[in-house]
């Protein structure tokens, strides 16, 4: 894989009408590394205040944003445009969810290509001749009966998904607290000290049965994910166990 940066998507907000959706936007994008912003004819012009206000960090973003009149001059030089809908518009398009719409964009700029995300205005959404120069739309599975998302909403379920598709995600991990995970021979350690304190009480019965539990209690361990500060707390719960009753007797 090549060490050069794979080239961002334009994010491109068609007419915004409010200043505090372009800075919640900005956010969004700035949230999974995006910060390549473009504004087509924003209502109440730019700069915005209201934008900055609510950018919350990220106003970068919009210090360097590219304004444009019309979305034909935003799109300009960009060679896979995707327009975000919830409606065909009666349009022959290719329909993709944002999971594949992002994974095509990654393969575009992969290929040196240049890809733009259309966003349309909060009201209405995009125009039909805005979503008939785009390469493909991007429809999100959501409620039928209450399909409208909000512009940043939008956004950022888009960003979301160019980053799942370009950076390496962590599915599932665990957060040690300052400590190691226990070796095999600690934890098989811990289960020698249950089973020789365990037969004492007389657990293990009837005797026939005893090797099959000491194995499902091994089996029980190895499951556990341990640290050595579990197995050391483990070892101290057994033995004060032990000591009560030896002082009760």
């Amino acid at each position: 894989m090549s060490d050069t940066p794979l080239r961002q998507p334009a994010f491109v907000l068609v007419r915004p009408q409010m200043g505090e959706n372009i800075g919640a936007a900005a956010r969004a994008m700035w949230n999974f590394g995006l910060d390549r912003m473009r504004l087509v004819a924003p209502r109440d012009g730019w700069p915005n205040p209201r934008a900055v206000a609510l950018a919350s960090g990220a106003g970068r973003l919009l210090d360097e944003a590219g304004h444009f009149p019309t979305t034909v001059e935003a799109v300009e030089g960009c060679t896979f445009v995707l327009a975000t809908t919830a409606r065909g518009r009666g349009l022959t398009k290719p329909i993709l969810s944002p999971e594949e719409a992002m994974a095509q964009a990654r393969d575009h700029a992969q290929a040196g290509g240049k890809v733009a995300v259309l966003f349309g205005p909060e009201r209405a959404g995009l125009e039909n001749d805005d979503i008939a120069r785009a390469n493909a739309i991007i429809s999100v599975p959501v409620n039928p009966e209450f399909a409208s998302l909000n512009l940043a909403q939008c956004v950022l379920l888009t960003a979301y998904e160019w980053r799942r598709q370009t950076a390496e995600i962590d599915h599932a991990r665990v957060e040690l607290a300052g400590g190691d995970w226990a070796t095999a021979l600690e934890t098989d350690k811990l289960a020698e000290h249950y089973e020789d304190r365990l037969a004492q009480a007389g657990f293990f019965f009837p005797p026939q049965k005893a090797e099959h539990m000491k194995t499902n209690l091994r089996n029980l361990w190895s499951r556990m994910p341990l640290t050595r500060a579990d197995v050391q707390i483990l070892h101290g719960m057994m033995r004060q166990m032990v000591r009560w009753k030896e002082r009760g007797d």
